[in-house]
């Protein structure tokens, strides 16, 4: 049976991930820490480790005494990261120092995989081109204008320069589905009446459905032909934040919404009272100057083709079956 990590198991993507390798027998490895929550984390399968990235020595120790137990993992799933956090520097420690602190401990303890993933994200590339909205495709430059993006670049930067072991970069758009939580926020405010949006010209995006994103890549682990090659992940289609409210307000039944769109000096202003807030309590918040980078953006939009060419597959979802699911979900577990 062959074994595979995955770090940052006990968040909203990293749960998905180990069911999708479960399902596909695998001897699943799950990297958390010992705070995590493991609430999706319940299959007696699952085997747990506490990975040390902040001791590189410490690290290489513990990865060699892994190996020398129970032989290196043939795959390495890295999806562990930060989203949102109230210093910006900890954005380049943990995305990207402790990539490479991960990656030198494989190395060092020789317990090289036969593939190593990383989870990075399309902000890695900033927004598209606003005037012609042509989605970001691969060979476009890597601009990001956000901490996080910046982060998640050098993250990629650092897996490109190794030469220890092949490796495949997977940059997911909008992942959304059962128990993610920012963008359930948007479903929850509709359902009381109200759609807030950021910016007086439409947003186009591109989202994954967290099941299609899972299966992409457990599929690109196993699949010996993809190596040293980066992709997008998304659903293929291109979608407004006028029709992914409108699809969830049809999907919800509301029959009447106040949509408000709110001009770009006010987010800034909510951001940065948000981040100010954030700092004085201690607490990443979910608005913050970072994210407003992010919100400023018309053109989130990319090329998954390439992706699901190379697999010989689809995406399972488009954006209403998954938001019906994710609805069904949201109402089942008491969340709506």
């Amino acid at each position: 049976m062959k074994k595979i990590l995955i770090t940052g198991a006990g968040g909203f993507i990293g749960g998905f991930l180990v069911a999708e390798a479960l399902a596909a027998g695998y001897e699943t490895w799950a990297g958390i820490r010992a705070s995590s929550n493991r609430e999706r984390l319940q299959d007696k399968r699952i085997r747990f480790i506490d990975l040390n990235y902040a001791h590189p020595d410490v690290f290489t120790a513990q990865i060699a005494a892994f190996a020398a137990a129970h032989g290196r993992w043939d795959y390495v799933i890295h999806n562990a990261g930060l989203t949102k956090t109230v210093n910006k520097s900890d954005f380049f420690r943990v995305n990207a120092l402790y990539t490479r602190n991960l990656v030198d401990a494989l190395a060092k303890a020789q317990c090289l995989p036969q593939k190593f993933l990383l989870m990075s994200s399309l902000s890695s590339y900033g927004k598209g081109d606003e005037q012609t909205l042509a989605p970001i495709r691969e060979g476009d430059a890597q601009t990001p204008d956000s901490a996080y993006g910046k982060s998640k670049l050098e993250a990629e930067c650092i897996v490109r320069r190794q030469t220890y072991f092949p490796y495949v970069i997977l940059r997911p758009t909008g992942v959304y589905g059962p128990g993610e939580k920012d963008y359930f926020m948007e479903i929850k405010s509709i359902r009381s009446g109200f759609d807030f949006t950021a910016g007086m010209r439409l947003q186009n995006i591109s989202f994954v459905y967290v099941k299609d994103l899972a299966h992409a890549v457990l599929m690109a682990a196993a699949n010996e032909t993809i190596a040293n090659v980066a992709y997008f992940v998304s659903d293929g289609r291109k979608y407004t934040d006028a029709g992914f409210a409108a699809l969830i307000q049809e999907i919800l039944g509301r029959k009447r919404l106040l949509r408000i769109r709110i001009p770009m000096p006010l987010v800034f202003l909510a951001c940065l009272c948000s981040e100010v807030v954030g700092k004085i309590k201690g607490r990443s918040m979910t608005l913050n100057l970072d994210k407003f980078m992010i919100l400023r953006g018309r053109n989130w939009t990319c090329d998954a083709a390439p992706l699901w060419r190379d697999l010989g597959a689809e995406p399972a979802y488009d954006l209403r079956r998954g938001l019906e699911e994710s609805v069904e979900w949201y109402r089942r577990e008491g969340w709506l």
